[in-house]
């Protein structure tokens, strides 16, 4: 198949673009947001637990370790969404596919930034 980082990138933007049109979709005349679905909920959930945890990080100017750190949640983010689409029900077969792809990278990824991270000091 593709790359994870490859993966990630194309998961990300169809989440990225499915929330776009999903809020466009939910916004009446008056700007009002109305409820979306729950997997449209866990999705900015994750985004904003995500942008969250990025900001509240001290940078070291260690460019290798500010990486990892950053990546981390970021990463994180990613496997959080490709669960609620899978938890969502829809079952389209290709992104089902990609999804569990997402989960399975990612978890790896995000052992070998925290081990990575142990053996360099941060």
């Amino acid at each position: 198949m593709f790359p994870a980082i490859v993966r990630t990138v194309l998961f990300t933007t169809f989440a990225a673009s499915a929330l776009i049109t999903g809020l466009h979709a939910q916004t009446d005349h008056g700007g009002t947001h109305r409820s979306g679905s729950d997997a449209s909920q866990a999705y900015m959930d994750a985004m904003t637990r995500m942008d969250e945890e990025m900001r509240a990080m001290k940078m070291t100017g260690k460019p290798g370790a500010d990486f990892a750190a950053m990546m981390i949640p970021h990463h994180q983010s990613a496997i959080d969404m490709a669960k609620a689409y899978l938890a969502s029900g829809e079952n389209d077969p290709e992104l089902a596919k990609l999804a569990e792809e997402i989960i399975e990278a990612q978890e790896s990824e995000i052992g070998f930034l925290k081990k990575w991270l142990s053996k360099n000091g941060r």
